[in-house]
Protein backbone atom coordinates (compact mmCIF):
# COMPACT_ATOMS: atom_id res chain seq x y z
CA UNK A 1 0.00 0.00 0.00
CA UNK A 2 1.06 3.02 -0.83
CA UNK A 3 2.09 6.53 1.40
CA UNK A 4 -0.63 8.34 -0.33
CA UNK A 5 -3.63 5.03 -0.06
CA UNK A 6 -2.62 4.28 3.67
CA UNK A 7 -2.92 8.13 4.75
CA UNK A 8 -6.17 7.71 3.55
CA UNK A 9 -7.37 4.67 5.06
CA UNK A 10 -5.90 6.14 8.87
CA UNK A 11 -8.25 8.99 8.00
CA UNK A 12 -11.34 6.94 7.45
CA UNK A 13 -10.83 5.24 10.54
CA UNK A 14 -10.46 8.25 12.43
CA UNK A 15 -13.83 9.59 10.81
CA UNK A 16 -15.46 6.23 11.78
CA UNK A 17 -15.70 5.22 8.11
CA UNK A 18 -13.44 2.35 8.38
CA UNK A 19 -13.76 0.16 11.72
CA UNK A 20 -10.52 -0.67 12.89
CA UNK A 21 -10.57 -4.16 12.41
CA UNK A 22 -11.59 -3.76 8.82
CA UNK A 23 -8.87 -1.43 8.33
CA UNK A 24 -6.26 -4.37 10.12
CA UNK A 25 -7.43 -6.49 7.28
CA UNK A 26 -6.37 -3.89 4.25
CA UNK A 27 -3.34 -3.72 5.80
CA UNK A 28 -2.42 -7.69 5.99
CA UNK A 29 0.19 -8.75 2.93
CA UNK A 30 -1.87 -11.83 2.71
CA UNK A 31 -5.27 -12.83 3.00
CA UNK A 32 -5.43 -17.06 3.77
CA UNK A 33 -7.85 -18.69 1.99
CA UNK A 34 -7.35 -22.40 3.15
CA UNK A 35 -6.34 -23.36 -0.40
CA UNK A 36 -4.31 -20.13 -1.21
CA UNK A 37 -2.87 -17.55 0.40
CA UNK A 38 -3.10 -13.84 -1.72
CA UNK A 39 -0.58 -11.79 -1.81
CA UNK A 40 -2.35 -8.24 -1.54
CA UNK A 41 1.12 -6.61 -1.39
CA UNK A 42 2.83 -8.01 -4.30
CA UNK A 43 1.44 -4.61 -6.24
CA UNK A 44 3.54 -2.42 -3.96
CA UNK A 45 6.62 -4.63 -3.60
CA UNK A 46 6.92 -5.65 -7.76
CA UNK A 47 4.83 -3.18 -9.17
CA UNK A 48 2.10 -5.55 -10.37
CA UNK A 49 -0.15 -7.71 -8.96
CA UNK A 50 0.07 -11.96 -8.35
CA UNK A 51 -0.72 -13.70 -11.09
CA UNK A 52 -3.19 -16.01 -10.82
CA UNK A 53 -2.03 -19.76 -12.49
CA UNK A 54 -5.03 -21.13 -13.63
CA UNK A 55 -4.04 -25.03 -14.62
CA UNK A 56 -4.31 -27.12 -11.67
CA UNK A 57 -7.26 -25.03 -9.83
CA UNK A 58 -10.61 -25.71 -9.67
CA UNK A 59 -13.15 -23.12 -11.03
CA UNK A 60 -14.07 -22.28 -7.47
CA UNK A 61 -10.76 -21.56 -6.35
CA UNK A 62 -9.84 -19.25 -9.03
CA UNK A 63 -13.13 -17.26 -8.32
CA UNK A 64 -12.20 -17.22 -4.64
CA UNK A 65 -8.76 -15.76 -5.76
CA UNK A 66 -10.25 -12.92 -7.95
CA UNK A 67 -12.76 -11.93 -5.25
CA UNK A 68 -10.05 -11.80 -2.65
CA UNK A 69 -8.06 -9.78 -4.85
CA UNK A 70 -11.21 -7.96 -6.28
CA UNK A 71 -12.00 -6.48 -2.56
CA UNK A 72 -8.30 -4.70 -2.28
CA UNK A 73 -9.62 -2.73 -5.68
CA UNK A 74 -7.20 -4.57 -7.90
CA UNK A 75 -7.75 -4.30 -11.92
CA UNK A 76 -6.24 -5.91 -14.88
CA UNK A 77 -6.12 -9.49 -12.45
CA UNK A 78 -4.42 -11.69 -15.07
CA UNK A 79 -5.74 -15.51 -15.06
CA UNK A 80 -2.94 -17.88 -17.17
CA UNK A 81 -3.15 -21.21 -18.77
CA UNK A 82 -7.25 -21.03 -18.54
CA UNK A 83 -8.89 -23.78 -20.25
CA UNK A 84 -11.63 -23.34 -22.27
CA UNK A 85 -14.11 -25.72 -20.38
CA UNK A 86 -12.19 -24.18 -17.33
CA UNK A 87 -13.40 -20.38 -18.30
CA UNK A 88 -17.19 -21.46 -19.07
CA UNK A 89 -17.42 -22.45 -15.55
CA UNK A 90 -16.38 -18.97 -14.59
CA UNK A 91 -19.13 -16.81 -16.86
CA UNK A 92 -20.73 -14.88 -14.40
CA UNK A 93 -18.87 -14.78 -11.13
CA UNK A 94 -16.85 -11.74 -12.17
CA UNK A 95 -15.90 -9.04 -15.21
CA UNK A 96 -13.36 -10.62 -17.50
CA UNK A 97 -11.62 -10.82 -21.08
CA UNK A 98 -10.88 -14.09 -22.44
CA UNK A 99 -8.75 -15.25 -25.28
CA UNK A 100 -9.15 -19.23 -26.03
CA UNK A 101 -5.93 -19.47 -28.41
CA UNK A 102 -3.70 -17.83 -25.03
CA UNK A 103 -5.63 -19.49 -22.74
CA UNK A 104 -5.44 -16.06 -21.12
CA UNK A 105 -7.95 -14.28 -19.26
CA UNK A 106 -7.92 -10.40 -17.55
CA UNK A 107 -10.48 -9.97 -14.84
CA UNK A 108 -11.92 -7.00 -13.73
CA UNK A 109 -10.32 -5.39 -16.65
CA UNK A 110 -9.62 -1.53 -16.65
CA UNK A 111 -8.71 0.98 -19.51
CA UNK A 112 -5.25 2.16 -18.63
CA UNK A 113 -2.76 3.89 -21.17
CA UNK A 114 0.07 1.38 -22.97
CA UNK A 115 3.53 3.09 -22.71
CA UNK A 116 6.14 2.38 -24.63
CA UNK A 117 7.18 -0.41 -27.52
CA UNK A 118 7.28 -4.16 -27.43
CA UNK A 119 7.81 -6.04 -30.70
CA UNK A 120 6.66 -9.69 -30.43
CA UNK A 121 7.51 -11.69 -33.36
CA UNK A 122 6.56 -15.29 -34.38
CA UNK A 123 8.16 -17.97 -36.80
CA UNK A 124 5.33 -19.43 -37.50
CA UNK A 125 1.76 -19.38 -37.49
CA UNK A 126 1.59 -21.99 -34.82
CA UNK A 127 3.66 -20.39 -32.78
CA UNK A 128 0.79 -17.36 -32.06
CA UNK A 129 -0.99 -19.00 -28.96
CA UNK A 130 2.74 -18.43 -27.38
CA UNK A 131 3.12 -15.07 -28.61
CA UNK A 132 -0.53 -13.94 -27.94
CA UNK A 133 -0.05 -15.15 -24.29
CA UNK A 134 3.04 -12.67 -24.26
CA UNK A 135 1.59 -10.16 -26.28
CA UNK A 136 -1.82 -9.79 -24.17
CA UNK A 137 0.35 -10.26 -20.89
CA UNK A 138 2.60 -7.07 -21.33
CA UNK A 139 -0.53 -5.11 -22.56
CA UNK A 140 -2.52 -6.23 -19.26
CA UNK A 141 0.55 -5.06 -17.27
CA UNK A 142 0.69 -1.26 -19.53
CA UNK A 143 2.62 -1.95 -22.45
CA UNK A 144 2.00 -0.74 -25.92
CA UNK A 145 2.83 -4.11 -27.92
CA UNK A 146 3.57 -4.43 -32.06
CA UNK A 147 2.61 -7.56 -33.24
CA UNK A 148 5.63 -8.91 -35.95
CA UNK A 149 3.83 -12.47 -37.06
CA UNK A 150 4.95 -15.33 -39.44
CA UNK A 151 8.37 -14.12 -40.15
CA UNK A 152 10.31 -16.70 -39.94
CA UNK A 153 13.35 -17.49 -41.30
CA UNK A 154 12.70 -19.54 -43.85
CA UNK A 155 11.44 -16.69 -45.66
CA UNK A 156 13.38 -13.68 -43.93
CA UNK A 157 12.62 -11.29 -46.58
CA UNK A 158 9.34 -11.07 -43.96
CA UNK A 159 11.60 -10.17 -40.88
CA UNK A 160 13.52 -7.24 -42.95
CA UNK A 161 10.18 -6.44 -44.46
CA UNK A 162 9.19 -5.39 -40.42
CA UNK A 163 12.69 -4.32 -39.84
CA UNK A 164 11.67 -0.54 -38.97
CA UNK A 165 9.11 -2.08 -36.18
CA UNK A 166 11.88 -4.09 -34.47
CA UNK A 167 14.86 -0.92 -34.56
CA UNK A 168 11.95 1.02 -32.85
CA UNK A 169 11.41 -1.43 -30.12
CA UNK A 170 12.56 -1.64 -26.46
CA UNK A 171 12.36 -4.89 -26.06
CA UNK A 172 11.78 -7.68 -28.31
CA UNK A 173 10.10 -11.08 -27.71
CA UNK A 174 11.03 -13.73 -30.42
CA UNK A 175 8.66 -17.21 -30.18
CA UNK A 176 9.98 -20.03 -32.61
CA UNK A 177 9.46 -24.00 -32.16
CA UNK A 178 11.60 -26.40 -34.94
CA UNK A 179 14.93 -25.22 -34.93
CA UNK A 180 14.59 -21.93 -33.11
CA UNK A 181 16.69 -19.91 -35.05
CA UNK A 182 14.76 -16.31 -35.07
CA UNK A 183 16.06 -15.10 -31.62
CA UNK A 184 19.52 -15.07 -33.16
CA UNK A 185 18.42 -13.49 -36.46
CA UNK A 186 16.58 -10.70 -34.27
CA UNK A 187 19.09 -10.37 -32.04
CA UNK A 188 22.14 -9.93 -35.17
CA UNK A 189 19.60 -6.51 -36.30
CA UNK A 190 18.38 -4.50 -33.36
CA UNK A 191 20.34 -2.96 -30.27
CA UNK A 192 17.37 -3.45 -28.08
CA UNK A 193 17.38 -6.96 -25.75
CA UNK A 194 15.87 -10.24 -27.24
CA UNK A 195 14.00 -12.28 -24.99
CA UNK A 196 13.60 -15.70 -26.98
CA UNK A 197 11.18 -17.84 -26.17
CA UNK A 198 11.33 -21.71 -27.17
CA UNK A 199 7.76 -23.45 -28.50
CA UNK A 200 7.26 -27.00 -28.36
CA UNK A 201 5.94 -26.60 -32.34
CA UNK A 202 7.96 -28.92 -34.40
CA UNK A 203 8.42 -32.65 -35.24
CA UNK A 204 9.78 -35.78 -33.91
CA UNK A 205 13.27 -34.74 -33.19
CA UNK A 206 12.26 -31.38 -31.68
CA UNK A 207 11.70 -33.35 -28.54
CA UNK A 208 8.59 -30.78 -27.14
CA UNK A 209 10.61 -27.47 -27.86
CA UNK A 210 14.20 -28.85 -26.06
CA UNK A 211 15.74 -28.34 -29.68
CA UNK A 212 14.69 -24.80 -29.75
CA UNK A 213 15.81 -24.22 -26.20
CA UNK A 214 18.96 -25.57 -26.82
CA UNK A 215 19.13 -23.53 -29.78
CA UNK A 216 18.28 -20.16 -28.37
CA UNK A 217 20.36 -20.76 -25.12
CA UNK A 218 23.59 -21.28 -27.66
CA UNK A 219 22.63 -17.99 -29.78
CA UNK A 220 25.18 -16.14 -31.05
CA UNK A 221 24.03 -12.89 -31.13
CA UNK A 222 24.36 -10.79 -27.86
CA UNK A 223 21.18 -9.40 -25.78
CA UNK A 224 19.62 -12.50 -26.20
CA UNK A 225 17.98 -13.93 -22.95
CA UNK A 226 16.07 -17.23 -22.98
CA UNK A 227 12.61 -18.25 -21.05
CA UNK A 228 10.94 -21.53 -20.89
CA UNK A 229 9.69 -23.60 -23.89
CA UNK A 230 6.18 -21.96 -24.23
CA UNK A 231 6.39 -19.53 -21.64
CA UNK A 232 4.73 -16.66 -23.45
CA UNK A 233 3.37 -15.27 -19.86
CA UNK A 234 7.02 -15.05 -18.61
CA UNK A 235 8.50 -13.37 -21.68
CA UNK A 236 5.56 -10.97 -21.47
CA UNK A 237 6.39 -10.05 -18.36
CA UNK A 238 9.67 -9.56 -18.40
CA UNK A 239 9.57 -7.64 -21.63
CA UNK A 240 7.00 -4.91 -20.04
CA UNK A 241 9.42 -4.70 -16.99
CA UNK A 242 12.33 -3.79 -19.26
CA UNK A 243 9.89 -1.72 -21.32
CA UNK A 244 9.43 0.78 -17.99
CA UNK A 245 12.54 0.72 -16.71
CA UNK A 246 13.85 3.79 -15.22
CA UNK A 247 17.38 4.23 -14.17
CA UNK A 248 17.97 6.34 -11.11
CA UNK A 249 20.07 8.74 -13.15
CA UNK A 250 17.40 9.37 -15.94
CA UNK A 251 16.39 12.84 -16.19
Amino acid sequence: MEQTELLTLLQQVQSGEIAPAAAVQLLSPYEDLGYARVDHHRAARQGAAEVIFGEGKTPEQITGIVLSMTARGTSNILITRLSKEKEAQLQGKFPYQYNPDARLAVANPAHHPLTGAIAVVSAGTSDLPVCEEAALTAEAMGSKVCRVYDAGVAGLHRLLRSLDILEQARCIVAVAGMEGALPSVVGGLVSCPVIAVPTSVGYGANLGGLAALLSMLNSCASGVSVVNIDNGFGAGFLAHRINQMKGICDT
